[in-house]
């Protein structure tokens, strides 16, 4: 019997501020996404559990493309396995849109397709039954 909570996909979008860039090129560092993985897993914990769980850990971080400030972040966590207490997500961090300051200070555009930036696995935990 397949559980219903795999396949669950939960998004979060941001702009990243340029506040936030820390190296030349207005790059941020990879944290920045991995940080945002923190955000949308536990919105998951919560939808299928009811509880913010804790993250376990990451493996097989992937940074494949730069996320620069002024880009706008597209972040989505999938559950791709439920055990006892334990979940296993794939995540997903793709640039949408992106600053275009060779035209202009505010100057922008979509971007079709999104750029994957970064991509990762991660497990979670939940409380159990007794809490």
């Amino acid at each position: 019997m397949t559980d219903l909570r795999v396949g669950l996909t939960v998004t979060h979008r941001r702009y990243v501020p340029y506040g936030h860039a820390h190296y030349a090129g207005a790059l941020v560092d990879g944290a920045y996404a991995l940080g945002l993985f923190g955000d949308v897993a536990t919105e998951v914990c919560i939808r299928t559990d009811g509880d913010e769980g804790l993250f376990a850990s990451y493996a097989d971080v992937q940074f494949r493309e730069p996320v620069r400030a002024g880009d706008v972040v597209e972040v989505t966590a999938t559950v791709r396995r439920v055990g006892t207490r334990s979940r296993s997500l794939d995540f997903e961090c793709r640039v949408v849109c992106r600053g275009r300051p060779d035209l202009s200070a505010s100057a922008a555009r979509v971007l079709d397709p999104p750029l994957v930036a970064v991509t990762a696995t991660g497990t979670v935990v939940v409380p159990g039954e007794g809490r």
